[in-house]
């Protein structure tokens, strides 16, 4: 079980400068009129600010005000432990030291509260990723949907023509040539689709006339 502990020379150094800190801070406290407890609390709450800095400091390096209260401890740390090494009459403690040591407590106390209430620096947040682009939808070949054959493309419309004078009699109209031209194409479209020829309804729907001018086209086309 002894084998096991491990011994630190670290810790063993850190316990005997907590100690010796301790002492100088409680023999200074008690020489500048601080007895009894009051004395031994003034190593605590110097070790409790150093210790809220440091604390504070880890998670803020550059923050300014952390890095003031630790100075502040850390020079009324070292401060006893040089005054009491025989450069201060512990005797005979000058006036300013005495306020100095009064006046610890409030300041100790204010340097606590900011550090432990001051907000922590937020974390930066990664701006988002860009949206990949869209890939275009894959051209899907189904070799089992049979072909119909070439799109056929719709009527073009039929241009405006100009009003013949009207020579026949009334039952039988008169066909200008250019539409002739235009249902001969939609008919010769219309065989090579169907391998028939085109009728007089399926010509009026192509080209929207009335059904006696179809009429009179597909007679002419026969």
């Amino acid at each position: 079980m002894f084998r096991s502990i491990r011994i630190d020379a670290v810790l063993i150094q850190a316990v005997i400068a907590g100690a010796l800190s301790f002492a100088h801070l409680h023999d200074l406290a008690e020489a500048a009129g601080q007895s009894g407890w009051k004395a031994w609390a003034y190593p605590v709450s110097v070790d409790l600010l150093l210790v809220a800095a440091w604390r504070r400091l880890r998670s803020a390096r550059r923050d300014r005000s952390a890095w003031t209260w630790f100075v502040i401890a850390l020079v009324a740390s070292l401060g006893a432990n040089v005054a009491t090494a025989g450069l201060l009459d512990l005797a005979n403690v000058p006036a300013w030291l005495r306020i100095l040591v009064a006046g610890w407590p409030a300041l100790a106390f204010l340097g606590g509260t900011l550090l432990v209430h001051q907000p922590t620096e937020p974390t930066p947040t990664p701006a988002p990723a860009p949206a990949a682009a869209a890939d275009p939808a894959p051209v899907i070949d189904r070799p089992d949907v049979e072909d119909d054959g070439p799109e056929i493309a719709p009527a073009e419309p039929v241009p405006a023509l100009p009003v013949a004078p009207i020579s026949a009699p009334a039952s039988v109209p008169v066909v200008p040539p250019a539409l002739v031209d235009h249902a001969r194409k939609v008919a010769t479209e219309h065989r090579t689709r169907t391998g028939t020829d085109i009728d007089t309804a399926t010509l009026r729907a192509r080209l929207g006339i009335p059904e006696d001018l179809a009429g009179a086209i597909v007679a002419q086309l026969a």
